[in-house]
Parts: structure tokens; sequence; C-alpha cells
């Protein structure tokens, strides 16, 4: 039985851990060959090569800055050689840099608009042209709840997250007409690596203050992605859908 994504090709940014390798390993399931992208650890992107491997597809790691404009259309142009075109886009890179604004300086300001923002408009920008081309494709952005709701503490990262919503929907209404779609994801409290060092007194009340009573997974996140991703959405584009449990119903 052929299974959803069969034959596509997807590239997902900052995919070494978290929700961008549960994302990576939902695509690879499905059928897609992936491209991803990792920073830091080159250990990690090579430990999720090889385990995206195990489904059958072709899968590679490319260390690379997707907030770098040049570096993000030479790793477009990349990815282009060695799979033949993209048909997936999620933009997932990013980065807090908490605090309050009283003593928030711009350097912590300006990298988490850097990475969380540029990063989207420098990958989008440049897998345009394949899509276009080939007249289809579908860009995933990861935004957040706290994008549409704000965050005391999170000014940097509410704004980087808001402006992913706009951009998405303007995207939309520039490439809708050649059959590329462009949709986001706002997650809410998902669990990850990085969750499991805070205080679990304070976890268990953000879970109570959750409809659903849970943190979300990656997985979670990933299965919203795969549905944007695949033709089950084919009318579906410049929305924004919430996968939080109900946090913002």
């Amino acid at each position: 039985m052929e299974k959803l994504l069969s034959g596509k090709t997807a590239l997902v940014t900052g995919a070494s851990k978290g929700i961008g390798r549960g994302i990576a390993l939902k695509l690879a399931e499905a059928g897609a060959h992936v491209a991803f992208t990792y920073l830091s650890s080159v250990e990690k992107g090579q430990a999720l090569e090889a385990e995206l491997q195990k489904y059958m597809v072709k899968a590679k790691g490319y260390r690379s800055d997707a907030a770098d404009f040049k570096s993000a259309d030479e790793l477009v142009n990349q990815v282009v050689a060695d799979f033949g075109t993209v048909d997936i886009v999620v933009n997932n890179a990013g980065i807090t840099r908490d605090g309050l604004l009283m003593r928030m300086n711009e350097e912590q300001f300006n990298e988490v608009i850097r990475t969380n923002l540029n990063s989207v408009f420098n990958i989008t920008k440049a897998v345009q042209r394949p899509m276009l081309k080939q007249r289809s494709g579908s860009i995933i952005n990861i935004s957040s709840v706290v994008g549409v709701k704000g965050n005391a503490g999170q000014a940097n990262y509410a704004a980087s997250k808001a402006g992913i919503i706009g951009f998405t929907k303007s995207v939309a209404l520039e490439l809708g007409s050649r059959n590329i779609r462009c949709n986001a994801i706002a997650p809410g409290f998902i669990e990850t690596e990085m969750t499991e060092v805070l205080n679990q007194d304070t976890v268990k009340q953000w879970r109570e203050a959750i409809p659903l009573k849970r943190g979300g997974t990656p997985e979670d996140v990933a299965n919203c992605v795969l549905f944007l991703a695949s033709g089950l959405s084919s009318y579906i584009t410049g929305q924004v859908i919430n996968v939080d449990g109900g946090m913002l119903t």
C-alpha cells in the first residue's frame, strides 16, 4: 500500500531534537524523503540521519544556519541537487532568550528575531523557486500559542512567532495561484527535553490549566504537520492551527 507522502521530498529545519526531530521521523514514516538541518550537534544530526534511513527513504542532514540568508539559499540549492526537488518545507528552527523587557538587551531581542523569523523568510524565499517551477508545494511554519496571545518575559519570542503568522498568511495569498500552500502551526505546552529540567510543580500546574489535562508531545505536532504536508489538506492555506490541548479555547 502506498504511503501518504511516497515520492515526496521534505526539508525540515532545526530537526536534531525535540519537535523538529519528531516531525522528520513522522514524515519519513509516511514515505517522504527527508532533508534536514542542524546547527550545533553533529552527533545528533548523524544519529537522526541513520534513524530516518530505517524507513527506507533517502535522508540527509545538513549543518546549516537557516538564519543566514546566503547559507539558506545555498542549502536549498544543495537539497534540490541531492534530492531533485523540494515538495514540503517545515520551518521549525527556533530559540528562546527569555527575560522581562526591562532587562532584555538589543542583542537578546535581535538574536531571537533573526533565528526564529528571518530563517522562515530565508528558507521560504529560496524554496519558492523549485516550488514555482513545479507549480506545487506545502510550506509549514512552526509558530507558537505565544505568538497568538503573548507571554510575559517572552516579548522577543512572541514577536518572532507572531511575525511568522503574518508572514504565513501573506505567502499563502502570494503563492496560492501556483498551487503552493502555506500554513502555520501554533504549538502550546509541548513536553520535550527542554521541559524535563523545569520545576515539576510548575509543570503540573500548567498541565492542570490545559483542558485536555496533559502536555503535548512532539508527535502531536508532527501529526498536524503530516496532515498539512499531504493531499488531505489540499484546500487549506493561510491558516494557523493551534496544537495546544485547548489552551487558547
